[in-house]
């Protein structure tokens, strides 16, 4: 079964995508790391900051590996690269 998310894409990811968000259909039981590939196959650049970014789910943070998530439609997923400051 699959759910429509909205992605968030913050700083750098913003920039690689063009977008600030858009919505996206995902299987409803997915590990975050297949998140992750699903959202780099619709923007490949983003592959760039894979290394570097924070994954959050419902606005909680999330490592990208083999955690299980349980999405439901209208759940947010946000992209946020780190951010340089000084």
């Amino acid at each position: 079964m699959s759910c429509q998310v909205t992605v968030l894409y913050f700083a750098r990811s913003a920039e690689l995508v063009g977008l600030r968000s858009e919505s996206v259909s995902v299987p409803q039981r997915i590990t975050s790391l297949q998140l992750w590939e699903e959202i780099v196959k619709i923007h490949p650049r983003l592959a760039v900051i894979r290394d570097q970014v924070v994954f959050a789910v419902r606005q909680e943070y999330v490592l990208l590996g083999d955690q299980l998530l349980v999405l439901q439609t209208g759940d947010e997923v946000a992209i946020i690269p780190p951010i340089s400051g000084g």
